[in-house]
């Protein structure tokens, strides 16, 4: 028996493994271009298969396609949905030709072997199952699809996950107050609360723009065909594909406006691989933070202690490494290289069609699944389960020259500095010197020079924004108290 099979498309004859269910233009793209590259991601293949299911429903509604042919196209494409062994069947790489036809021709041919089989008559994957539809509206809907899936079921809720947790963190360590660090140099004391939450607030501006991005991702070019106007698709069958398409995938999607523009141009998926970059560039400044805290332990800045998972050498017995900060920073290193590719692959579009669509299919879903996994490791492994270092917070707290700053107002900026400077040269609390090299009373200077104070002072705060859900708002606490008086001369 041959292991081979032979098929006929427009170029002649083309031999394809006798067990394969695609047909000749997936087999000529793997024999011309074969790149040791994994596939495409699963979720934009499943997006297109979702594609051909709505447009089968739509076809046999509008009378497009005889009601039986439509069924059969329908069902091959729910058994391929439901399939946990689905890739198999699709091969190709993101190297092909830029308007991923290969890949979509790939997904029509499985269908049709699949129907065909199940009907009992051959259905011809572009006269039946491709019935109205191009590559350059069928791919970008799919990577816009794909892509809204994957924010609204993976990385949106991991950012909403790590920012609860940020919360929860911040309201256990509001009374710890660590010394604030500028151009890495000791500046002004700060609480952990108002750290974490600073890590938190950025997190929900990146998050917030990708909420915004879903919108656009919603308007698809589906219906506009090969250039944007419409042609070979049957009347009604942009309105009612996307009411399918709608139905299917739980999303509210309309026509575009212009389906030309989305099919010429990448402007939703630029915005969506910006934002992308933004949620890496915050996820590089946390994990640098913790590893600059964490680091030490005994010749470092040492404030924090991240959990100990692994072995960090392999010639010095001992040593741990901050491993998930690390793993984090490169995955975030490779989405903001991922920009940069879907950058390049948005300004490739020449006159009515971009050329590099595969690609940044790949590159938007591979970054929303790293972005998803780091968010999820740095939450679990790093942000839940450091513990702080008492010792190495207060000592250098209470050595601070930078508290002098407290002073500055009273005593004025010359003379602040050079009590910060005798202080540091002579490594004695600046509260010690203060005392004499000032004629300021010492409850005076105590208060004045209070961390506590200093971390509780910003009267441009919004205590409902800037303190933890349930937390006592400090300005309050310290209303009635008593401000300690200079001397009187």
């Amino acid at each position: 028996m041959s292991e081979f099979r032979e098929e006929e498309d427009a170029l002649g004859l083309v031999r394809i493994p006798i067990d394969a269910l695609h047909g000749p233009q997936t087999q000529r793209a793997l024999d011309n271009l074969p790149f040791r590259q994994s596939p495409l991601p699963q979720d934009f293949i499943d997006a297109i298969l979702m594609i051909k299911l709505a447009a089968a429903r739509s076809h046999g509604a509008l009378n497009a396609l005889p009601q039986a042919r439509a069924d059969a196209i329908a069902r091959a494409c729910q058994s391929l949905l439901a399939d946990p062994q689905r890739h198999r069947h699709f091969p190709l790489s993101r190297f092909q030709t830029g308007s991923a036809t290969s890949s979509h021709m790939n997904v029509n041919e499985v269908i049709a072997t699949l129907a065909s089989q199940a009907l009992g008559s051959r259905l011809h994957p572009n006269d039946d199952v491709n019935l109205g539809q191009s590559s350059n509206d069928v791919v970008p809907s799919a990577i816009h699809i794909s892509c809204h899936l994957a924010l609204q079921n993976q990385l949106l809720p991991a950012l909403d996950e790590i920012r609860a947790l940020l919360v929860r963190r911040s309201e256990e360590l509001h009374d710890v107050i660590k010394t604030g660090r500028t151009h890495l140099m000791d500046a002004l004391p700060i609480r952990f609360s108002q750290c974490l939450r600073s890590w938190e607030c950025q997190l929900a501006h990146h998050q917030n723009a990708l909420q915004q991005s879903l919108l656009p991702l919603a308007q698809l070019p589906l219906g506009g065909t090969a250039v944007g106007t419409g042609i070979n698709a049957p009347v009604g069958f942009r309105k009612q594909v996307h009411q399918e398409l709608s139905q299917l995938t739980n999303i509210a999607l309309s026509p575009a406006a212009h389906p030309g523009a989305l099919i010429s141009a990448l402007d939703p998926s630029l915005t969506l691989s910006g934002d992308l970059k933004g949620v890496a560039c915050a996820l590089v400044k946390i994990s640098n933070d913790l590893r600059w805290m964490n680091s030490g332990p005994n010749a470092g800045i040492g404030e924090i202690q991240l959990p100990e998972l692994q072995p960090g050498s392999s010639i010095m017995p001992g040593k741990v490494n901050p491993v998930v900060p690390e793993a984090v920073l490169m995955a975030a290193s490779e989405v903001i290289g991922n920009d940069t590719t879907v950058t390049l692959a948005g300004q490739s579009g020449n006159f009515e069609l971009t050329v590099m669509l595969p690609l940044v299919a790949e590159k938007l879903l591979g970054s929303i699944a790293l972005l998803t996994d780091a968010v999820t490791l740095l939450n679990r492994q790093a942000l839940a389960r450091f513990s702080l270092r008492h010792d190495a917070i207060e000592a250098p707290l209470a050595r601070n020259p930078i508290l002098v700053t407290a002073l500055a107002p009273h005593i004025g900026y010359s003379q602040a500095a050079k009590i910060a400077k005798t202080a540091q040269a002579s490594g004695r609390p600046i509260l010690e010197v203060a005392r004499e090299m000032t004629d300021l009373e010492s409850a005076y200077l105590e208060a004045l020079l209070s961390p506590e104070k200093m971390v509780d002072n910003n009267d441009a705060a919004d205590p409902e924004t800037d303190r933890k859900p349930g937390a006592r708002n400090s300005q309050t606490e310290k209303k009635d108290r008593e401000d300690p008086k200079p001397k009187e001369d």
